[in-house]
């Protein structure tokens, strides 16, 4: 079986090899700051964007490939220049800042709405326009609201204001979220990179290819089981697609899956990965300060609703298998299992996990903990690559490699992080979260089901096109309070909100992994958003259950966490047949599956009870089923 590349690309021109030094540079600050501990609250903030944004330039240079590059190099570097004599300014002067509040004067006018334009064009550059411009906006609506009549306007506020709150303040371009990037986040971030890079990326491969590779529709549970235990790591469903996607759609092709359905899998299962701890998109460390919780605490209770996610995928494409055919991966083509748990690449996963584990029971904080499972990674790889014949050029360059993607990693989330920190003082400032809420509120009447229902299609069109820690803020900041008003728990609604920003990049017409699927798949990208809403179809409805069952996010005690389990499981075994198409015991008998499912969203021990009987009942008899009007070839239907 051919295997994944880990490696990055080695630089080609001088511009690559500086650009490979800063990363390995931001991966180096991360490190020393995560064990060293965190310079002063402004200086930390500060110099991690004056390193991110030259990264960023030299990652996604203006004008390439074009005429006029030459103009764009010289942008480029008094970008780059201006951003550092900012971040530089703030150093010096941060002591004041933080003591005497000062007024702005025209420099800081200058500096702090020259550096705001310079984040939303990196963003512009390395994201896309959408978010830019949404932050763009609300700068704007902070400037004119004195003159929007109605519950909307505000008293507006001028340049100088702005600068302070913006700039010469910790709420601003240097606040709590970036904070959160330059630390918390960073950490894990390149925690996960030494993890791939030292063996990770492939023992999760083979790993998955074990466990369904021999079994019916094995190619894409492979890729289901892959992109889970890659996107659990990375963070990115897009990143996942190109990583693992680029074997397995091909793989699945070749044993005939319709390309559609092959890019399907790989788009919806690389999206979970954003839903999966331990890194959620890098969400969860957002999430953990808006809310105000540890954040094990978020990675705790994501872990239900994650395992629900998968368990409809894995089904749905067990089902869909059975019934039309897909074929297994031959038994040839399958690593064995020594392969797969191979000694050297296996302990520094091991020695990853017991640091972390040393961390959290040790009370450290989530850096720390973190930087305990970079050492442990990087020790044991190079005890591991020593024993095993390997030399110590060949450790340095691995780790090399691994800081400098984990630099590269942190990069556009930084600057994302930096814009989205913007948006959310801008909100806090003009109220106008307060104005959308009470909107929400009076369109709804009240009703719960109603704003939940007005929500989840507010975040998935907020979320599309935009990466997950974006969209998570932007729609976190504005329509949170909705439903917290509504007296549910914050973690509850923090995590809804979560799921439908993340959703949106497999929610037609702006859905980028659908894209980047079809285009690995070579087809039409409106067939993968077909079976992809197929394929996922309970993903859209597991934040609706977290309302119904609390017990879902271990809430409520052991009777309301057993419920949880036994209807979440049975509404996502009933919905996957339902939409795989699996008879009971003839014709059309597949919609009687809706009758569990509708049954298990009223949460009562008798519904509940009904519910999960019927779905073993219907299991039972589905099995048994041997309707050949059934029986379908894989070129016709999946």
């Amino acid at each position: 079986m051919s295997h994944i590349s880990e490696d990055v690309v080695a630089p080609s021109s001088r511009l690559d090899w500086i650009a490979a030094a800063l990363a390995v540079g931001i991966g180096l600050f991360v490190f020393y700051t995560s064990f060293f501990g965190s310079f002063e609250t402004l200086i930390q903030r500060a110099v991690f964007v004056a390193m991110i944004v030259p990264l960023s330039v030299l990652l996604f240079p203006l004008g390439k490939g074009r005429a006029w590059r030459p103009l764009g190099a010289v942008i480029d570097i008094a970008i780059s220049g201006f951003v550092i004599v900012a971040a530089g300014y703030i150093v010096m002067n941060f002591e004041r800042i933080m003591n005497d509040l000062p007024f702005a004067e025209q420099i800081d006018i200058i500096l702090g709405f020259g550096t705001l334009l310079i984040i939303l064009e990196m963003a512009r550059r390395s994201a896309s326009l959408v978010f830019p411009l949404i932050v763009g906006g609300v700068v704007v609506y902070a400037f004119l609201g004195d003159k929007i009549p109605g519950s909307f306007g505000h008293r507006g506020f001028d340049a100088g204001y702005l600068a302070e709150v913006i700039f010469l303040s910790d709420r601003g371009l240097w606040g709590m979220l970036v904070s959160i990037a330059s630390t918390t986040l960073a950490a894990f971030i390149l925690f996960g990179a030494l993890l791939l890079h030292t063996g990770a990326g492939q023992t999760f491969f083979d790993l998955s290819a074990r466990a369904g590779g021999k079994s019916p529709g094995g190619a894409a549970k492979i890729a289901t089981i892959a992109s889970g235990l890659f996107g659990s790591i990375s963070g990115s469903s897009v990143a996942n697609i190109a990583t693992t996607g680029n074997f397995t759609i091909p793989l699945m092709k070749s044993l005939r899956y319709p390309a559609p359905f092959a890019g399907a899998v790989e788009a919806v299962a690389s999206t979970g990965g954003q839903l999966a701890p331990p890194i959620m998109g890098t969400a969860a460390f957002v999430m953990a300060e808006l809310v105000g919780v540890n954040y094990w605490t978020i990675a705790a209770v994501a872990i239900l609703p994650a395992f629900l996610f998968y368990l409809g995928v894995f089904t749905t494409v067990h089902l869909i298998a059975k019934r039309t055919g897909l074929g297994a991966v031959d038994q040839s083509e399958l690593p064995d299992w020594r392969e797969a748990l191979n000694w050297r690449r296996m302990s520094p996963i091991i020695a990853g996990v017991a640091g972390l584990a040393f961390g959290i029971f040790n009370g450290n904080s989530i850096q720390l903990t973190a930087c305990y499972g970079m050492v442990g990674i990087i020790g044991a790889y190079t005890v591991a690559t020593l024993v095993s014949g390997g030399t110590i050029r060949e450790v340095v360059l691995t780790l090399l490699r691994a800081l400098e993607d984990g630099g590269r990693g942190v990069v556009i989330v930084g600057i994302l992080l930096v814009a989205a920190q913007v948006f959310v003082a801008i909100v806090n400032l003009t109220g106008v979260g307060v104005a959308v809420t009470s909107s929400i509120l009076a369109l709804a009447e009240g009703n719960l089901i109603a704003i939940a229902l007005i929500m989840a299609v507010v975040c998935l069109i907020a979320g599309m096109g935009l990466p997950t820690s974006a969209a998570y803020v932007l729609v976190a900041a504005v329509f949170a309070p909705v439903l917290i008003q509504q007296g549910l728990e914050p973690i509850t609604v923090h995590l809804f909100v979560l799921y439908y920003a993340v959703l949106s990049v497999i929610t037609p017409p702006v859905c980028v992994a659908v894209f980047v699927a079809a285009t690995v798949a070579k087809t039409s990208w409106t067939g993968v958003a077909s079976q992809s809403l197929r394929l996922g179809v309970t993903a859209y409805a597991i934040p609706m259950l977290m309302l119904i069952y609390p017990g879902l996010l271990l809430q409520g005690g052991g009777a309301s966490i057993a419920m949880a389990v036994l209807a979440g499981v049975g509404f996502t075994l009933s919905v996957a047949a339902f939409f795989a198409g699996q008879p009971i015991f003839g014709r059309f008998t597949s919609l009687l599956w809706a009758a569990p499912a509708v049954l298990l969203l009223f949460p009562h021990w008798p519904a509940t009870i009904t519910g999960a009987c019927l779905v073993a009942v219907f299991w039972v008899l589905s099995k048994r089923s041997a309707d050949a009007a059934f029986i379908a070839t894989p070129r016709q239907e999946a």
